[in-house]
């Protein structure tokens, strides 16, 4: 599945590398290698941050689930059990 950012998101990534690049490098990194280095982090490196979130995100949803059945489970045939004994008995 290729990842495909929205223009906002990738605009402010192009402009916080470039910041980087120059705070660390002390040099101005220039918008098209920007983008360039960009395209291939998302391309090389994206992948497998993003496989690793779909997989935290799994084993999220599976732990939620199994708490379903502590937390949804409601308790069956209580009506006689949870009536006051009558003294008509």
């Amino acid at each position: 599945m290729a990842i495909k950012l929205k223009t906002e998101v990738e605009e402010q990534l192009i402009g916080s590398l470039r910041r980087y690049w120059k705070q660390e490098e002390g040099e101005d990194l220039g918008e098209l290698r920007a983008r360039l280095f960009l395209k291939f982090i998302v391309q090389e490196i994206g992948p497998g941050i993003y496989n690793q979130a779909i997989q935290d995100a799994q084993e999220y949803m599976q732990e939620k689930a199994a708490e379903m059945e502590i937390s949804c489970y409601a308790e069956e045939f209580t009506y006689w059990s949870s009536r006051k004994k009558s003294p008509r008995a």
